[in-house]
């Protein structure tokens, strides 16, 4: 059986995600999550959406972009 790359489970149900050329496989979202999402810039949180990009980071959200002095970006136009 495939063995998760971020927990080291053996398990039937495993399936592998192809992200920039690299082939990973984990046994649940949650081991793919915690091995390939990014974190926000400001709270660290994963960010597991869209998230919004100013410059060279990346945010959850509008607002922690603003609490790290980002200005162009908004939740709502």
């Amino acid at each position: 059986m495939p063995v998760c790359d971020q927990c080291g489970n053996d398990y039937d149900k495993s399936f592998t995600v192809e992200l920039g050329g690299k082939t990973s496989t984990f046994d649940s979202f949650e081991c793919a999550i915690e091995a390939l999402a990014p974190r926000c810039a400001h709270c660290q949180c994963r960010i597991i959406g869209h998230g919004v990009e100013e410059g060279d980071a990346i945010y959850c959200c509008a607002h922690c972009a603003g609490e790290d002095g980002g200005t162009e970006l908004r939740d709502r136009a």
